[in-house]
């Protein structure tokens, strides 16, 4: 058998080339939608892969390319993806999933001379339609023939946007707690169960703070997360209720005011300000705060899902002293963007996590997607403007209490 693989825009695309290379009875084996080019992992385009065989010893390829032909060989694809369609339905009819009616296109029976535009939009509607069917029937469905219990379960967890495969961890991990145990089917012993799996898999990741030994805090993270805020409100507690000698550098220099912001806390917490412009600078804010016990150090806020940017922001995080970073996000952003900024600063090891704005959202799933799959250990949790008080370290209980809700029934 000759197997090749054609890389197109479009499916149609791919079989004049099939029919020319292989021949008229070459048989199109697999098609996906695959992503090339692109620098640095961005900018990728979207493209179709094809795999196409045909038998040895088969007819070599006519030379000539009719259009009856090109028609005949769409609706042999619609036909091949029919009968495929109808295959996966009889697999899966155990499983009685999802009805999900497809239109099934007409062909037109046109004049050889007619273009074969409609046939082609048929037929690429036709297999999104394919494409949308079969990504529901390999996704988890939510518990459908569970008890209700779990159903309310699993549509909590959703709601709280935690990531489809920690999902699919706790619910196959609550079921294994029932087996055998019919009578824990109510929704409190479900919530139950699964509160103590959640401490369970959290405690390596809970009841850390910022390291007492360390003398530079850098805080870094994107635009717009509330780290000056953050930082004085963390300065004035370390200032007034323990009394510590602070000291603040900022190199956030990109956004407009940001310096006077930080300098307007500085002269109320009657503390030490810096202001550097890059890695040179550092050594001469460190000797005029040198008379210090604690520096809390503001960096600029990036667009850090750029890793250039990440590595930028990374050589002003340099020190022969003892130091820590710490990450800061908003639980008022986008999961998948929190997701792809803590990627890029874990290669650097960064491995703790303050959350801000917890007071403008009731979506918390973010908290337990970047502890359990980047090994971020959440330190604080902050919500409101008020400095020093809306801020508070992070309780692996409250925080499990706020992501489950209470009980379906209640």
């Amino acid at each position: 058998m000759r197997v090749k693989r054609y890389v197109v825009n479009a499916l149609p695309e791919a079989l004049p080339m099939i029919r020319s290379e292989l021949g008229k009875d070459a048989v199109i084996l697999n098609t996906k939608e695959v992503r090339i080019g692109g620098f640095m992992g961005m900018f990728r385009k979207k493209k179709m892969e094809v795999i196409a065989a045909i038998e040895s010893g088969a007819p070599a390829p006519a030379a000539a390319s009719q259009p009856r032909q090109a028609a005949a060989d769409v609706q042999r694809v619609v036909h091949a993806i029919q009968e495929s369609k109808r295959q996966a339905a009889t697999a899966t009819a155990v499983l009685e999933p999802p009805v999900v009616q497809t239109p099934t296109p007409s062909i037109p029976t046109a004049p050889v001379s007619q273009p074969l535009n409609r046939i082609n939009d048929d037929l690429l509607e036709e297999i999104r339609h394919i494409k949308l069917s079969l990504k529901q029937l390999s996704m988890h469905r939510p518990e459908v023939d569970k008890p209700l219990a779990i159903q309310a379960l699993y549509s909590r967890l959703v709601q709280q946007e935690v990531e489809a495969e920690l999902i699919d961890r706790l619910i196959d991990a609550v079921n294994e707690k029932l087996a055998g145990n019919p009578e824990l089917l109510n929704p409190q012993d479900i919530w139950s169960i699964a509160r103590g799996l959640l401490n369970e898999w959290l405690a390596p990741q809970a009841n850390h703070t910022i390291n007492h030994s360390a003398r530079i805090v850098h805080f870094v993270g994107p635009t717009g997360v509330g780290k000056t805020t953050t930082i004085a409100k963390l300065a004035a507690g370390q200032s007034i209720k323990f009394g510590r000698q602070i000291g603040l550098i900022t190199s956030d220099t990109y956004r407009i005011a940001a310096v006077d912001q930080l300098r307007t806390y500085a002269n109320i917490l009657n503390v030490p300000m810096e202001v550097v412009f890059s890695p040179m600078d550092l050594p001469k804010a460190y000797k005029q705060l040198e008379d210090r016990e604690l520096i809390y150090m503001d960096t600029a806020g990036r667009n850090f899902r750029n890793e250039l940017h990440v590595s930028e922001v990374n050589s002003l995080l340099q020190s022969n002293e003892q130091s820590e970073t710490v990450l800061v996000l908003s639980l008022t952003g986008k999961t998948k963007d929190m997701m792809a900024v803590a990627d890029n600063f874990v290669k650097y090891g960064v491995s703790k996590v303050l959350f801000t704005k917890l007071d403008e959202t009731s979506v918390y799933g973010a908290i337990f997607n970047l502890a359990l799959l980047y090994e971020l250990k959440p330190v604080f949790i902050a919500s409101g403007q008020t400095v020093p008080d809306d801020i508070s370290p992070f309780d692996a209980e409250r925080y499990i209490d706020a992501l489950l809700g209470a009980p379906a029934d209640e």
